[in-house]
């Protein structure tokens, strides 16, 4: 990734599921721009790989172990910032979780639980651990997805609880500023281990491709690209917005 500005110098930044995929190419974004970044992972061992291959690339980062419905690894991520840099001027909530491709009227209780546990509750907890912590200027980013704007078969639970997120991120816009800045980024379809039940299907990829105007699936370079200019000051007066990086996926509510 050839990153030509360093917007982001002096600041520090938090990514939750950041060891692979959208959330890694987030947190080695925002580092090549000159913050430091606070990795987090289910896994010591992805988050000790992660941190090494973004050390290779110039990048002040440390980890922690992290599973999101756990108060106690929320906390103890949120201290490794602080511990290290002192503040936090950059939240990313990025951890999702689909345990199911079951209709929503037959899904489990404790199913149903844990999506909302994972894919919303998730980041209310983690923005009250981290709120005490962030300057004043500081930007939170929630990641939801295109499938929030129309929850699709195989995924409308998880779709649902991606709605979700739109709403929540105007509250809580309202709730921190105007000293912290909350948006939303709803990705299209990205090829990632998250997706591949989706996007490793010729024939479901295709059809993932003809929905958009530009002829492809997402990158998690495009996903970056946008996390970065949301946490950066060129995204100054904006905020309690949902940016749609889907290639023109259609996104209405």
């Amino acid at each position: 990734m050839e990153v030509k500005c360093r917007r982001l110098e002096g600041k520090v930044a938090v990514v939750t599921a950041s060891t692979q995929g959208i959330g890694l190419a987030i947190a080695e974004r925002l580092g090549l721009e000159g913050a430091a970044v606070v990795i987090s992972s289910r896994k010591q061992k992805n988050v000790d790989e992660a941190v090494e291959g973004l050390k290779a690339k110039g990048i002040t980062v440390v980890g922690a172990v992290c599973h999101v419905s756990d108060a106690q690894q929320r906390k103890s991520l949120i201290d490794t910032a602080v511990k290290n840099f002192g503040h936090i001027d950059i939240l990313v909530s990025n951890a999702a979780a689909n345990p199911t491709v079951d209709d929503i009227l037959a899904t489990k209780e404790s199913v149903l639980d844990k999506l909302w546990d994972i894919n919303v509750k998730a980041s209310i907890l983690l923005l009250q651990d981290a709120a005490p912590y962030l300057r004043k200027g500081s930007s939170v980013i929630i990641i939801s997805s295109i499938t929030g704007y129309n929850p699709e078969q195989g995924l409308a639970m998880y779709g649902v609880t991606k709605t979700a997120l739109f709403g929540l991120t105007k509250a809580l816009a309202r709730e921190v500023g105007p000293n912290t800045r909350v948006n939303c980024i709803a990705p299209g379809f990205v090829p990632t281990r998250f997706a591949s039940f989706l996007t490793t299907n010729e024939a479901i990829q295709k059809e993932l491709v003809d929905k958009t105007t530009l002829n492809r699936l997402g990158s998690v370079q495009d996903m970056a690209a946008t996390a970065a200019f949301l946490a950066s000051d060129d995204a100054a007066f904006i905020t309690a917005e949902t940016i749609v990086v889907a290639g023109g996926m259609p996104s209405r509510l």
